[in-house]
């Protein structure tokens, strides 16, 4: 059997994420919820391709609280986010995408990250 990750199309709300593992006549389909992490596999197509995809979570979720539902054409996949505390919130002042960034920009961060870290209460 040949091996490779399924095509995947996802997007949040507040609270939840939803995946779609996108395998037509999938069987064998196993769905693991990890604190951090998400693993998929499944045999797919008429000649059985084994897919398997092993995503890393950004937020922490309930596994007891995920579920997963298989469909003609595509797994259906939702977890629910852990609550977030509601004294933090983004600081969009600050915000940076460090993958748009040049060397200076991440040079001048680690300037300012290495002062941060020298502050003493």
């Amino acid at each position: 059997l040949e091996r490779g990750p399924a095509s995947a199309k996802w997007y949040d709300t507040r609270d939840c994420v939803f995946i779609e593992f996108c395998v037509e006549v999938s069987k064998d389909v196993n769905v693991n919820f990890e604190i951090s992490k998400l693993t998929f596999s499944c045999l797919g197509g008429s000649d059985n391709f084994k897919h398997l995809n092993e995503i890393d979570l950004f937020h922490c979720i309930d596994p007891n609280n995920s579920k997963h539902k298989r469909m003609d054409r595509s797994i259906y996949v939702v977890y629910k986010k852990e609550t977030l505390l509601n004294c933090l919130s983004v600081d969009f002042n600050n915000w940076k995408d460090w993958e748009d960034d040049s060397d200076e920009d991440m040079a001048n961060f680690d300037h300012r990250d290495t002062a941060l870290y020298s502050i003493r209460s």
